[in-house]
């Protein structure tokens, strides 16, 4: 029996951490939970990605913005196991709009899996946290959200602090955020220790694009020092690089009007140019090296006496302008086409939770919407199954205490042969079978023979009327010994008939309470009667509860008692049987003094 409520306790704890997981900090009181999901369901990635800064991108049809704080600072990403909190930058926060852009920094985004974290919001006393330098690896050299105001200068979100010279074009709506629309002047990037490049370094160019004309030969970027030049534009709408006059045609044009995603890799002599995350065009040759000012979206200004550049401005928009100190594996780069466009199937947005004050995370949410009226039920329900649960663990024990003493009695009792008053004065033997029932059987047996003996009756010769007295008197000990056996299990049958129909009537109210709310507030959302819903199901549950454990221990219980009360009238047979044989009245004068003097022989 305490195996098996022990066992009802374990597979009750396995359930709970699935439906009520832990809450980070009990200061945040709202989390909701995103995915980011590889599997081919998602975005199809089997390449594992490392460290991932992910846009988290929310809106209203995914987030309510309610009890945020108003710029956001509140929000916390945390790891499924609620221990890791992860970087994150907010790149804008609008509740009042319902738009917010926020870059987060996963430590490792695995393929072809689908790994949840969480966000928490909803802590008024939060300091801001949000840190763009500590949120993109430091491979990162320079990286533009473009997400300033007109007329001042592009800023490098990374440490290395690589803000453009000059502000160019005017700022726009964005594929994420503010993007720049270019104007025909390029935005100049100041030479810098870390935007300096060794001869066949590695090297990543990274952006999204919205080609508007796709007219001539325009450039997206543009480095030169002396003889060396690298040029990354398009012909015609057709991207292309060009390594010192060596040049390679991607595959896939840009569609105009659209906003597409445009990297190009270099490693060693090797460089490959991707079309939103899918290679397109490759040219063996390695880049030469640089440490000289960088062009974005048109040549560099020609030197005092130089012919112009031949090369047009780049006609259109640029937004999420990345360089990096090394080659981006193809997968990172698929993924930051994926994820960071209008529609991502990378990153999956789940429900809000709130904070219970339970500590039971979305179970003791749900306990918060229980009525008072379905508390008072479930408080039944909790006294009867502990109630129940303290029966079956007593009356197990005394049955196990009880067949074991009587197992003790059985194995002395085989030794009395002749001899059935042998045991009866043994006072250590009588502590040992204290707690046995057939001892009890024995001990009245063997006094209802002495006190015959006393008053004058001869028992060496026993009628057949006596014999079935002393029957009757174990008959007697054995029925109060099943009365003591079977007291209390009416409870346990209560709990099992009553437990349930308990728990219904809570349920039922606990519906009624319900859609009479519902209909005086005229709101038939689901997600207003659902938590009232979830909670009237509870008092059933807990009912069920109460009722099932009961059912097994007390089938349990029955059954040992059965095979106690078997053993007390076997027990009672086979003693009047040997009475009979050893004292009945038709044994002959000549045995009877013996059997007698052996009777009456103390152990």
């Amino acid at each position: 029996m305490q195996r098996l409520l022990i066992s009802l306790l374990i597979c009750l704890g396995f359930v709970l951490p699935a439906t009520a997981q832990a809450w980070w900090q009990d200061d945040w009181h709202y989390r909701k939970q995103i995915s980011i999901d590889t599997t081919p369901q998602g975005a199809a990635i089997n390449q594992a990605l490392g460290r991932t800064a992910l846009l988290v991108r929310l809106h209203t049809g995914n987030f309510s913005f309610d009890g945020v704080k108003e710029d956001g600072s509140d929000l916390r990403f945390v790891s499924a196991d609620d221990k890791t909190v992860f970087n994150h930058q907010i790149e804008s926060f609008d509740p009042l709009m319902g738009m917010a852009l926020v870059w987060v920094d996963v430590p490792n985004v695995e393929g072809g899996q689908r790994q949840d974290i969480w966000m928490y919001y909803g802590n008024q006393k939060a300091p801001a946290s949000a840190n763009g330098q500590l949120t993109f690896d430091p491979n990162y050299i320079a990286l533009y959200h473009f997400d300033g105001a007109n007329g001042t200068p592009a800023k490098d979100t990374t440490a290395y602090g690589n803000h453009a010279q000059n502000a160019t074009g005017a700022s726009i709506d964005g594929v994420i955020g503010r993007a720049l629309q270019f104007n025909g002047q390029p935005l100049l990037l100041p030479a810098s220790p870390s935007l300096q490049h060794t001869a066949d370094g590695a090297f990543t160019f990274s952006a999204w694009l919205r080609l508007d004309q796709a007219s001539g030969e325009q450039l997206l970027l543009a480095r030169r020092e002396g003889t060396s030049s690298l040029l990354i534009g398009v012909n015609q709408g057709v991207p292309f690089v060009e390594v010192d006059g060596q040049r390679a045609v991607s595959t896939q044009p840009l569609n105009p009007g659209q906003w597409q995603h445009l990297a190009l890799t270099a490693q060693g002599s090797q460089l490959a140019m991707l079309v939103n995350g899918r290679e397109s065009a490759s040219l063996a040759v390695a880049l030469p090296a640089f440490n000289s000012p960088l062009a974005i979206g048109a040549d560099l200004p020609p030197a005092v006496g130089a012919e112009a550049s031949a090369f047009l401005p780049f006609n259109g928009a640029i937004d999420e302008l990345r360089l990096s100190k090394v080659a981006r594996p193809a997968g990172l780069l698929l993924a930051d086409a994926a994820a960071q466009g209008a529609e991502s199937k990378l990153v999956v947005y789940g429900v809000d939770e709130e904070q219970s004050g339970f500590g039971f995370g979305s179970l003791g949410f749900l306990l918060k919407a229980v009525p008072v009226d379905a508390w008072v039920i479930i408080a039944v329900l909790v006294l009867m199954m502990f109630q129940s649960w303290i029966i079956m663990i007593r009356k197990n024990r005394m049955l196990g205490r009880v067949s074991s003493a009587n197992q003790l009695f059985r194995e002395q009792f085989a030794r009395v042969g002749t001899r059935l008053e042998m045991f009866a004065d043994d006072r250590e033997l009588a502590q040992r079978l204290e707690h046995s029932s057939l001892w009890r059987l024995y001990q009245v047996a063997v006094q209802e023979i002495r006190t015959r003996r006393e008053q004058g009756a001869d028992t060496s010769s026993v009628s057949a009327a006596t014999i079935e007295a002393i029957r009757c008197s174990m008959d007697g000990v054995r029925t109060r010994e099943n009365q003591q056996l079977s007291s209390k299990l009416s409870t346990l049958s209560n709990a099992i008939a009553g437990g349930p129909y308990i728990g219904l009537l809570g349920t039922v109210l606990g519906i009624m309470v319900v859609f009479l709310g519902t209909a005086m507030a005229g709101d038939v959302n689901i997600n207003a009667i659902a938590p009232g819903m979830a909670a009237a199901l509870l008092a059933t549950a807990m009912g069920l509860f109460v009722a099932i454990p009961a059912l097994f221990g007390y089938n349990r219980l029955i059954t040992r008692n059965k095979e106690v009360s078997a053993d007390m009238r076997v027990f009672v047979d086979e003693f009047i049987t040997r009475l009979a044989e050893l004292h009945g009245a038709g044994q002959s004068s000549e045995a009877a003094p013996a059997r007698v003097h052996n009777a009456s022989v103390p152990a």
